[in-house]
């Protein structure tokens, strides 16, 4: 059970880590919030097909992420 939690977790690690990676850039930088890149923040575009799916999956993996770090915390503990 041990050996499979872990197993996981590398599992969700290496796709969050593909996922963050495929994401374009949402911010310009420094440069970006000095001239006026605060309207990419509150402005309304939204994100639509694949954009959208990689935000979900970014959240998804990174919030079972975070619950399977601390299965596996509490089992090796254990």
């Amino acid at each position: 059970m041990d050996t499979a939690m872990k197993i996981l977790l590398i599992v969700f690690s290496l796709g969050l880590i593909a996922a963050v990676l495929l994401q374009k850039g949402k911010s310009a930088g420094l440069s970006g919030a000095i001239t006026g890149g605060a309207e990419h923040l509150f402005g309304k575009q939204k994100a639509r097909g694949l954009d959208l799916f990689l935000q979900r999956l970014t959240v998804g993996l990174a919030a079972g992420f975070f619950i399977l770090s601390l299965v596996v915390a509490y089992l090796v503990k254990n």
